[in-house]
């Protein structure tokens, strides 16, 4: 049976809600029927949303995002702590300021949103927070060491955020996989090289952004009402085993 997903009257911000993954969980709240508001560092539009420019990282900044959305409309019932990324660099040639900016951009400024966000949520007795963490944070992230270990902190954090906000505030993680987006060749080079890079996946493919904007509108949904302090992870079945493709015939 088709569950469909209603969150009208749901008032969501969405960080970094306007290109890649962040423009598929805007696009999916917006189709629960929700009045989604975004915001990036770079003024951007996307249909049906309203736009605030905000630096993540920058304390006052993200007070006077999330008091301006409660000026508005009155409340803030769902946050989306999108907001995140890394170029690649070796961990012994970047700088330690490279290091500093990438973790805070990806573990402290989910912290700074979320903090804004649950004060609102408390008062108005209910709320929802998803981290949008990442697979990085769960194996081996060679080129992106510090985008690892931040991602592996921001599910830590979501723990235990869960446990002190309760039982009024709900917070869950994504821990995203490799996605396709207008930026994968990036990651993955030409078209031939995301091709080659979707075959490892179980599934035979990369995720679309709407397919992770889906699990996200799940987790803010009262289908989750009972879901806190998790990571929903959505990563296609994963990597298949390294030994595999190197052993000789043989099974472990």
């Amino acid at each position: 049976m088709l569950v469909e997903l209603d969150l009208h009257g749901a008032v969501v911000l969405v960080t970094g809600g306007v290109r890649g993954v962040g423009l598929g969980i805007t696009r999916a709240f917006l189709s629960a029927g929700a009045t989604v508001v975004t915001c990036a560092r770079r003024p951007a539009e996307v249909e049906g949303a309203s736009f605030v420019p905000c630096d993540v990282r920058d304390a006052d900044q993200v007070s006077e995002l999330v008091s301006g959305i409660v000026a508005e409309h009155g409340r803030v019932d769902v946050v989306v702590n999108n907001a995140g990324g890394a170029p690649f660099a070796l961990a012994d040639k970047a700088s330690p300021r490279f290091h500093s900016k990438i973790v805070e951009l990806n573990l402290l400024a989910p912290l700074l949103v979320s903090q804004a966000a649950n004060e609102v949520m408390q008062e108005q007795g209910s709320g929802s927070i998803v981290n949008v963490s990442s697979v990085s944070g769960r194996r081996p992230s060679p080129g992106t060491a510090a985008y690892g270990a931040a991602k592996a902190g921001l599910d830590s954090l979501t723990s235990s955020l869960a446990v002190e906000w309760a039982p009024k505030v709900r917070v869950n993680a994504l821990a995203v996989g490799m996605v396709r987006t207008e930026q994968s060749h990036l990651h993955y080079g030409s078209e031939a090289g995301i091709e080659a890079v979707a075959r490892t996946v179980p599934l035979g493919r990369l995720a679309s952004p709407d397919e992770v904007g889906a699990c996200a509108v799940f987790l803010a949904s009262p289908l989750a009402s009972y879901v806190s302090g998790a990571t929903l992870v959505v990563h296609g079945g994963g990597e298949a085993p390294a030994f595999l493709t190197a052993a000789d015939g043989g099974t472990a």
